[in-house]
């Protein structure tokens, strides 16, 4: 059985089966929910209920308060409808975003390298080319583990292959399979598109990236594609490790470097005990950042990603230079465990 569901102030109305959560209905429609943890935990997907019936479903209540089921709102990741419903919820609109619609996919793994010694890489083949904005992330079933886990997209969009990196977690089930069971041949599924990162090309301005860890993937698919598309706009990418081995596509942006005048690459290895032949940045992300740019990053957009002390020590660099909220971009999908923390956006920022 399928109801209808009208999402105001859009006006759009979409199906949606019975027992499917409000936020995949609108997902897989092409239309877009602000959301991050999906797992009911961090309120961010809250809407307002205006006609129908509902269920809550696992809904929190840190995130969802008794004062406000009362008042009918609903957290879209946990909610279903019972009949036609209307929702009230903030769709933002940004002129580079492109709606599309959730699909779910079977990719064949055709390749698998260890890119550090913490990160292995995996390649996904699939029918066709999945269609993504650079900077989004899939949901990966790793057999044998509950739940889904989100990993970003590590290349350009435009083929039929799916890069993804992936750390492993001490004690985390679904990474420490994928590092230890995966083998080529095998077949995993998962959805795609998710998330609102992505560059902000209409903007027109210069673009600094800034990535840590298993968070260059993003990054690295959005400089693909801005240079797939010609772009002539400067793009800095500060990259940060803790040592050499840790420092993984060096090479790669080195010769992107040469290649182009307009990228600037600048790895940065924060171990106090980085070799002698190291001729790099040395120290933090944040610290390479400020020395490059003298402190004044005005004029710019920038895009991050890395873990929670690296995105904050940058937030707080680029607003002491000048870069402010409306400028500044970072990866926003949680885990289950993410959520728990409700870490869901930077304190530096007042809103959600």
């Amino acid at each position: 059985m399928s109801y209808q569901l009208t999402i105001e102030p859009i006006g759009q109305t979409i199906d949606i089966e019975e027992g499917q959560t409000v936020l995949d209905a609108c997902l897989r429609a092409g239309v877009w929910l602000p959301h991050a943890c999906g797992h009911g935990l961090c309120a961010t997907c809250k809407v307002q209920v205006v006609e129908g019936e509902f269920e809550h479903g696992e809904a929190s209540p840190f995130a969802l308060m008794d004062f406000e089921r009362d008042e009918r709102k609903i957290l879209a990741c946990c909610a279903t409808v019972e009949c036609d419903t209307v929702i009230e919820a903030e769709v933002d609109e940004d002129p580079d975003a492109q709606f599309i619609g959730l699909q779910d996919f079977s990719g064949r793994v055709v390749k698998a390298d260890m890119l550090t010694p913490t990160i292995r890489g995996i390649w996904l083949e699939v029918d066709e080319p999945v269609h993504f904005q650079a900077g989004q992330y899939v949901m990966l079933k790793v057999p044998g583990v509950q739940g889904e886990r989100a990993f970003s997209i590590g290349n350009a969009p435009g083929t039929n292959l799916v890069e993804l990196h992936i750390r492993k977690v001490p004690g985390g089930a679904a990474t420490t399979w994928l590092h230890d069971e995966l083998n080529l041949g095998d077949t995993l599924e998962f959805t795609a598109p998710l998330g609102r990162f992505f560059t902000r090309k209409s903007a027109n301005l210069p673009m600094i990236f800034l990535a840590g860890g298993s968070g260059l993937s993003s990054p690295k698919a959005m400089i693909e594609e801005l240079f797939n598309e010609g772009c002539t706009l400067p793009i800095t990418l500060v990259q940060g490790a803790r040592n050499e081995a840790e420092l993984y596509y060096h090479n790669y942006f080195t010769g992107l470097a040469a290649k182009h005048a307009n990228f600037t690459y600048i790895p940065a290895l924060s171990d106090t005990d980085v070799s002698a032949s190291w001729t790099g940045a040395k120290g933090f992300v944040h610290e390479a950042l400020k020395t490059h740019f003298n402190n004044d990053f005005r004029g710019h957009k920038a895009y991050m990603c890395g873990p929670p002390p690296m995105i904050e020590a940058c937030i707080s660099t680029l607003m002491q230079g000048q870069l402010f909220e409306r400028d500044i971009y970072t990866e926003r999908f949680l885990t289950s465990a993410d959520a728990e923390g409700l870490a869901k956006k930077s304190p530096l920022f007042k809103h959600v």
